[in-house]
C-alpha cells in the first residue's frame, strides 16, 4: 500500500443484471425506497461503497472527502517497536511514514461520520527473518502479538470504537504466482532473492502473522478484514491461500477472515469470490481496500467502477451497510491519477470532480432497476433508483444513441422529465438534445452525444466515448 506500484489488471466485460417488471415508472421507484427486500436493515447509499486510502485532516479536507462521497479511510496504525525489543510499545502515529498522530484523526472521523480501517502491519527489521526487511516473517512471533493487542486494545474502545482492523498488506506476489511488485510477503529462496519463491508462504503466513492476529481482532468483538489480495496473484491462488489448512493450528486463514479483501479488480471480476465466500458465508462481505491508482489515468474509470459497484451490489443481497466498500489508492497526491492534487489551495483531479459528479446525481436511497436495459448500437449502460429518479449511466460515442427499459408504463398522474448530464463536469445538455417516450409499456429514451466526447483518445481502431448520466424524475401535475 505504501509503495507506489503501477498496476495494470485483467479486463472483463462489464455485467448486466436483469429482471423485468410491469409497473409504472413513479410506483416502481416509490416501491424502491419504501420496500426493502428480506433482510435489508435500512437505507443504501452510494456513499457506503466509497472509501480512501488516508486520512481526510484538515476542515478544507473532510469538506472534499463530503464532496466526493467518501466515506472511508485506510491508513497504519504504529509504529510498534520499531528500533528493538526494548522499545515502549507505540501505536499512536499513523501514515506512510508514521507522520502523522493517529488518536486525533479518528476522532475527527467519528465527528464527521467517517469509517475507519487500521492497518496492522508490518516486522520491524530487530525481529525479522530477513535481516532489515520488515515485510518478512518476524522471528518472534510474540512481539507481533504485542503489537496488535495494543493497537485493538486502544481503538476498538471510547472514544475511538474502530471495529474493522486488516491484517498485512498483499501478501502475494512472486512467491504465489503473481509478480514480483505485487509482493508485501517475503522469504527466502535458493537463489538469495528475498522476493523470489518461498515454499512456507502460507503456513507461515497463516501460521505466525493471520491467525495470531485474527484471535485478538476477535477477541474484542471487532471484525477481520483480509489483507488484500492483488490482481496480479490470481483469484485462484488466492483462493488456495485463503482455504489453506495450516497442520500446526488445523484451521484455515478463511475461518479467521470476516471481509474478503483484494486490490485493482473489475466489478465483475468479484463474482467468483461472492459465490465461494459471501453470498452464503462464512464471510460476511466482499471489499477492496485498493482501486484506482495508474487506471484513473483513464478520466471515466472512477465513475464508471462506482457506479457498476453499486449495480453489482444491489442485485447481491446488500443487507448491510459495510458489506461491501471500495477505497481508492489514493485520494491525495501530486500525480493526475489521485482524486486531488496537493497545492494551495488542493485541487481535484478530473477524477475528483467526476466523483462529485457523480455523487450529486445519485444521492439518494439506492435500489435495483427490476428490468432488463436495452442499450442501443455502440451502448453501454447500467441504472438504479436514487429515491424516486431513475438513473442511468450510459457510455457512447458521438451522434444520436438510444436506450429502452421494457416493462416500465408511463406516469398516470405525474409527468417525466428527462436531463442528460456530462459525467465529467456535470453540465446539463440542451433540453433539444434528449427526448423521453414510452411506447408499447416501455421507456424509451434518444439522446445525442456531442462531437467532442469526453473520453481519453483511443488507439485504432476503437472509438473514444462520452460517459453521462440520463435522469428521469416524476413530477406530480398539479
Amino acid at each position: 500500500m505504501f509503495e507506489q506500484r503501477y498496476k495494470r489488471g485483467r479486463r472483463r466485460a462489464l455485467q448486466t443484471i436483469a429482471a423485468v417488471a410491469t409497473v409504472p415508472f413513479h410506483a416502481m421507484a416509490e416501491t424502491a425506497v419504501a420496500a426493502p427486500g428480506p433482510g435489508n436493515t435500512g437505507t443504501r447509499r452510494l456513499t457506503q461503497l466509497i472509501g480512501s486510502n488516508g486520512w481526510a485532516g484538515a476542515p478544507q479536507d473532510v469538506a472534499m472527502w463530503r464532496q466526493m462521497g467518501i466515506s472511508w479511510g485506510r491508513d497504519v496504525a504504529g509504529p510498534g517497536q520499531p528500533d528493538s525489543a526494548h522499545d515502549a510499545m507505540r501505536v499512536d502515529r499513523t501514515g506512510p511514514q508514521y507522520d502523522s498522530n493517529l488518536p486525533p484523526v479518528l476522532l475527527s472521523n467519528n465527528r464527521n461520520g467517517f469509517r475507519s480501517l487500521l492497518l496492522l502491519a508490518y516486522t520491524p527489521g530487530w525481529n525479522a527473518t530477513i535481516a532489515d526487511d520488515s515485510k518478512s516473517a518476524p522471528v518472534d512471533v510474540d512481539a507481533w502479538t504485542q503489537y496488535v493487542d495494543a493497537v485493538v486494545r486502544k481503538y476498538s474502545a471510547p472514544p475511538y470504537n474502530v471495529r474493522y482492523f486488516q491484517i498485512w498488506n498483499e501478501a502475494a506476489g512472486r512467491l504465489s504466482g503473481g509478480l514480483k511488485q505485487a509482493t508485501f510477503w517475503h522469504g527466502p529462496s535458493a537463489d538469495g532473492d528475498k522476493d523470489g519463491v518461498y515454499d512456507r508462504a502460507m503456513q507461515d503466513y497463516v501460521e505466525r502473522i493471520h491467525i495470531p492476529a485474527a484471535r485478538i481482532i476477535r477477541k474484542y468483538r471487532c471484525f477481520i478484514v483480509y489483507g488484500g489480495w492483488p490482481d496480479q496473484g490470481g483469484v485462484e491462488t488466492y483462493i488456495k491461500w485463503l482455504e489453506y489448512r495450516s497442520p500446526v493450528v488445523n484451521a484455515r486463514m478463511l475461518d479467521w477472515v470476516d471481509y474478503i479483501d483484494i486490490h485493482y479488480m473489475k466489478v465483475a471480476e468479484l463474482d467468483p469470490l461472492y459465490q465461494r465466500y459471501v453470498r452464503n458465508g462464512p464471510a460476511r462481505g466482499l471489499w477492496q481496500t485498493e482501486i484506482g491508482d495508474r487506471y484513473m489515468e483513464d478520466p471515466h474509470y472512477i465513475s464508471r467502477y462506482f457506479f457498476d459497484f453499486a449495480v453489482w451490489a444491489l442485485d447481491r443481497n446488500w443487507d448491510d451497510p459495510d458489506k461491501y466498500v471500495s477505497m481508492v489508492f489514493h485520494w491525495d497526491g501530486v500525480e493526475p491519477f489521485r482524486l486531488t492534487q496537493r497545492g494551495n489551495p488542493r485541487t481535484y483531479t478530473v477524477s475528483g470532480r467526476a466523483l462529485i459528479v457523480l455523487n450529486r446525481t445519485v444521492p439518494g436511497a439506492l435500489q435495483r432497476v427490476p428490468a432488463q436495459l436495452k442499450p442501443g448500437p455502440d451502448v453501454a449502460a447500467g441504472a438504479v433508483y436514487s429515491d424516486k429518479d431513475l438513473v442511468f449511466q450510459v457510455a457512447a460515442p458521438s451522434g444520436w444513441r438510444t436506450i429502452s427499459v421494457p416493462g416500465i408504463k408511463a406516469p398516470v398522474s405525474s409527468r417525466a422529465e428527462v436531463r442528460f448530464i456530462d459525467a465529467l463536469t456535470g453540465q446539463a445538455a440542451p433540453a433539444s438534445d434528449v427526448a423521453l417516450t414510452w411506447d408499447q409499456n416501455a421507456l424509451n429514451i434518444r439522446f445525442k452525444v456531442p462531437q467532442n466526447v469526453n473520453g481519453a483518445p483511443k488507439k485504432a481502431p476503437e472509438v473514444p466515448v462520452h460517459l453521462a448520466y440520463i435522469v428521469v424524475s416524476s413530477r406530480q401535475v398539479a
